[in-house]
């Protein structure tokens, strides 16, 4: 067994979303070694409140459960990343960060792009910059990244890229701490993703909305995002960001594996605004700083020379792309069968 967060006091800003809560339920497993601490930083109370409730297996609670919230292992604080003095106080007295706030709906930063700067870059500035002019000794810091980071053509995926360099020049301005990123691409069965929408529209009797039928994305479940957090934890050298080895998928072969036979219209929308046909994780140009990492995963190393060591030889050739990994429909089936059980079986339903 792990001891990798053994002893450990862990804070988890935007620790009330999809992934913060599957992480935090990983952290206080113990699977890999008992936290002192995990404290959830977010700016959302009732998210707070029913998270809480959750992990106490209450049903409902009055105030006393929040004037006992320093005597419990899960903890948690009100505040926003992008105040400076709420998110310096958060990290006194703490070892290890998971950075997955952010604002993260495509469309929603495009309507209000100063906003997701604010937020996405903005934040991270907060926290290198508490960091480093306050000293405060924290051991590591891991920046939450996104498939959209790569390439970015939209305002969620350019603040995200952003991001990721704020970090990693983190090492520099702060060197006692290591700032490291995780990059991975689409959640399967996660707040907001395709698989609840297809589901959703399925047991409405359709229409199942596609907005192109060439397009591929990357699968993976949130479980196996917090493995490739965990691997950078254990083994990510300062400045690297790891990205997991993961299959990929068209969506018209999804859709057509939740719809199993029924009589459902499938309706091609067309692309959105800020799309891509397909997902990468790493450019052809990252290709030539990627090595294999830990776990199934490549570690991207910084490029800048204070960082990283010249790669003599790549892990892989050119761009990763989600139409250079996609599985045939048996291997899609299998794939759904076995990673998200509970959700593929809403697809035996009736509509």
């Amino acid at each position: 067994m792990s001891t990798l967060f053994e002893g450990k006091r862990v804070l988890v800003t935007g620790g009330t979303g999809s992934l913060g809560q599957v992480l935090t339920k990983r952290l206080l497993s113990g699977n890999d070694g008992l936290p002192e601490s995990v404290t959830v930083f977010s700016r959302d109370e009732a998210k707070q409140h029913f998270m809480r409730l959750d992990f106490t297996q209450r049903c409902i609670a009055t105030d006393e459960i929040i004037f006992e919230n320093s005597q419990h292992r899960l903890r948690f604080k009100i505040g926003d990343v992008r105040d400076y003095h709420s998110l310096a106080d958060a990290m006194r007295d703490t070892d290890i960060v998971f950075s997955a706030a952010a604002l993260k709906q495509v469309p929603s930063c495009e309507y209000a792009p100063w906003e997701a700067v604010r937020t996405n870059i903005e934040g991270a500035e907060n926290m290198v910059r508490a960091i480093s002019e306050l000293k405060i000794p924290i051991e590591t810091v891991v920046g939450i990244s996104t498939d959209k980071a790569c390439k970015p053509v939209n305002v969620m995926g350019m603040t995200k890229a952003i991001q990721e360099r704020v970090y990693i020049q983190g090492n520099l301005r702060a060197p006692q701490t290591r700032f490291i990123a995780a990059r991975y691409g689409n959640v399967l069965a996660s707040r907001g993703s395709v698989v609840p929408l297809f589901l959703d529209q399925i047991a409405g009797g359709g229409p199942l909305t596609i907005t192109t039928s060439d397009m591929t994305r990357f699968l993976l479940t949130l479980e196996d995002a917090v493995d490739t957090i965990f691997s950078a934890v254990a083994d990510a050298l300062p400045g690297e960001t790891y990205i997991p080895r993961c299959p990929a998928a068209k969506m018209t072969d999804l859709a057509d594996f939740l719809i199993d036979g029924r009589a459902i219209e499938v309706v091609v929308t067309g692309i959105r605004p800020g799309e891509k046909v397909h997902e990468a994780l790493l450019s052809a140009e990252e290709a030539t700083r990627a090595v294999l990492g830990a776990g199934q995963c490549y570690a991207l190393r910084s490029m800048l020379p204070e960082l990283s060591e010249p790669v003599t030889e790549p892990a892989l050739i050119g761009e990763y792309s989600s139409d250079k990994a996609l599985m045939n429909t048996d291997e899609l089936a299998a794939f759904l069968k076995e990673r998200i059980p509970e959700v593929i079986g809403q697809r035996y339903l009736e509509s």
